[in-house]
């Protein structure tokens, strides 16, 4: 049975930063691609960034240059680095792993 179990959302000011975790059990992580979505109020599911097992990663405009995607697959968990956040950001996150694998999100809250 695969478990994704998301950590690291939160309030954040504007301009914060936060380090949201995914940790996996039940599949091993290093041989899959993997990413993080977020959904906000009203709006469709997005793809915010993802990674493969190369690794290689790609990341939607929106967060280039301020989101980095990472993994360990000693840990067999994936991160998403959060720097300058906007309040355009708020949304719940969630891990994506390839297979069709969900975590269950975390809510990131940007406002002052």
């Amino acid at each position: 049975q695969v478990q994704l179990v998301e950590s690291g959302g939160g309030l954040v000011q504007p301009g914060g930063s936060l380090r949201l975790s995914c940790a996996a059990s039940g599949i091993i992580l290093s041989f899959n691609a993997m990413g993080w979505y977020r959904q906000a109020p009203g709006k469709q599911r997005e793809l915010v960034a993802v990674i493969t097992s190369g690794p290689s990663t790609n990341y939607a405009d929106s967060v280039k240059g301020r989101f980095t995607i990472s993994r360990s697959n000693a840990k067999n968990t994936v991160y998403l680095q959060m720097n300058s956040l906007k309040r355009e950001d708020t949304a719940v996150y969630y891990c994506w792993v390839q297979g069709g694998y969900w975590g269950q999100g975390t809510q990131v809250t940007v406002s002052s």
